[in-house]
């Protein structure tokens, strides 16, 4: 073994975090999970993101940064290394590692190359798709027209594409199949000395929910645990919520098509545990698994029929939007207690580790705290609270997300959501800011009302009791903490200094 450890990132897109077997959901088959947390990792349960859409969650966690400490608030700002901004993809190039990056790009500007950042920025070539036997199944997204319904029915905005056709192939060969399968090409013909980063940066289980045979029927729908309600009054809860559920219209749905939506989801999931399973096996053929640093996190959560939604937002901090799995497990050298963790964790702790565990010094401030005390089981307690952000001020055109034009038209997937981010007219896309405890969950927002939650009361967020009496010292103190974490995160000082004559 190199003396630093090969790090492996299998990061899924929109995976919330209950949707885990060793978590208790018996509707949940993700069996490779499962017996990692049980035998080798650590199942952080408490793990959160810092903000609940794609771009500014991956500027955050690849940083160790805050949105709000550059403005990482959008999906269309992402990170600049022309800027000053670090990225812990390049920093661990420049420390000696031999970066793969399977190439989904939610974090760095198109215009600037990606060598900068790894060494080979993966894409099947035609060859690697003759070697493997596939051929490229339709695109959800661009294939919508086929499975959405008509523009006036209740599955127009549902993302609901369901059962995959194969089409006589055995799998339905997509973007994350083809990235499973060119890891493992590479697993099996890398013969560098220097240490590996593999970066998986998957697409499931983010909607459209489609997903093909075996894993479509693999879910047990009786089992699936209850929905969240929806609010009999939307008045104490976000108006972006209400917005989204007016549009996308699925007040009809009975619970047996929310069942099989959620199901499609969960197999998403349950098809992802078999593909990291396949890339475990690989690294352990290979030699590479007992000298890895493995981490499996998603970047957000999902609605997925929560609250009769679908999809997710950019300015509510639900918990199935912003609690997420995190499961790592760290290399042979460094005895893992194995067990489900309960300790509070953000996403911003995990680049952290892996500088702890490299013994690289990324060379700027950065606000992430080190897991191994956890992993080795020498602590409980990590953290007091999480916090998570998004939003924008009135008048912030540049951060309004109009470069998505598919989410300004009516058939638009996302236009339930997105047109409603672009206009001032109501604050549906206000700034806020969340701060969680084990107990008690505080959002303060800029132009609506704050919620309040007491989460043993309360799990599904339905109560907003900011304006109880009864909690006024606990809001009081969710406040001062709220206060103290953005004073403590407010800004980076270079390390580099100026000279000043």
């Amino acid at each position: 073994m190199s003396e630093k450890p090969h790090i492996i990132i299998f990061n899924v897109d929109e995976w919330r975090g209950d949707v885990l077997g060793h978590l208790g959901n018996l509707a949940a088959e993700t069996p490779h999970l499962d017996q990692l947390a049980k035998n080798e990792g650590v199942s952080f349960s408490n793990a959160f993101c810092q903000n609940p859409v794609c771009t500014p969650s991956r500027c955050s966690f690849m940083t160790g940064w805050y949105p709000h400490v550059r403005g990482h608030r959008t999906m269309f700002h992402m990170l600049h290394h022309d800027h000053g901004e670090p990225n812990l993809l390049k920093i661990l190039k420049d420390n000696g590692y031999f970066v793969w990056w399977g190439f989904r790009n939610d974090l760095i500007p198109a215009r600037q190359d990606p060598k900068e950042v790894c060494d080979i920025q993966y894409w099947p070539s035609k060859e690697d798709i003759a070697r493997w036997g596939h051929k490229w199944k339709p695109n959800l997204h661009t294939s919508a027209k086929k499975w959405r319904g008509k523009p006036d029915s209740d599955t127009y905005y549902s993302f609901f594409a369901g059962k995959l056709d194969t089409m006589g192939d055995d799998i339905y060969f997509d973007f994350d199949w083809a990235m499973i399968l060119g890891v493992i090409d590479f697993i099996r013909n890398y013969k560098g000395e220097k240490p590996l980063c593999i970066y998986l940066a998957l697409a499931n289980p983010h909607p459209p929910y489609g997903i093909e045979e075996p894993w479509y029927s693999k879910i047990n729908r009786k089992a699936l645990p209850s929905r969240k309600k929806t609010p009999q009054d939307w008045t104490t809860k976000p108006s972006l919520l209400k917005g989204i559920y007016e549009r996308q219209k699925l007040q009809a749905w009975t619970e047996h098509r929310w069942n099989e939506l959620r199901a499609t989801y969960y197999g998403m999931c349950a098809r992802l545990d078999h593909q990291f399973g396949l890339v475990m096996e690989e690294l352990k053929k290979a030699g590479y698994y007992d000298d890895s640093a493995i981490f499996f996190f998603s970047d957000h959560g999902d609605f997925t029929g929560d609250y009769g939604l679908v999809e997710k937002t950019q300015n509510t901090f639900e918990d199935c939007l912003t609690n997420v799995p995190f499961i790592i497990k760290p290399p042979k050298n460094i005895p893992a207690k194995s067990r489900v963790c309960n300790a509070m964790v953000e996403l911003v702790d995990f680049s952290a580790t892996v500088y702890a565990l490299t013994g690289i010094e990324p060379g700027y401030s950065h606000f992430g705290k080190n897991l191994l005390p956890l992993l080795k089981g020498e602590t409980e307690i990590h953290r007091d609270a999480v916090f998570c952000e998004g939003g924008r001020l009135y008048g912030e055109e540049h951060a309004m997300e109009k470069e998505s034009k598919s989410g300004q038209r009516p058939s638009g997937l996302y236009w339930p959501r997105v047109a409603l981010q672009t206009t001032d007219e109501s604050p549906y896309h206000g700034k806020a800011t969340m701060c969680r405890t084990q107990d008690f969950k505080y959002v303060r927002r800029l132009y609506e009302q704050d919620e309040l939650y007491d989460l043993n009361k309360d799990p599904e967020e339905l109560n907003n009791i900011i304006d109880d009496p009864a909690y006024s010292e606990i809001l009081s103190s969710l406040k001062e903490k709220l206060l103290t974490w953005y004073v403590e995160t407010c800004d980076v000082v270079p390390f580099e200094t100026d000279m000043r004559f």
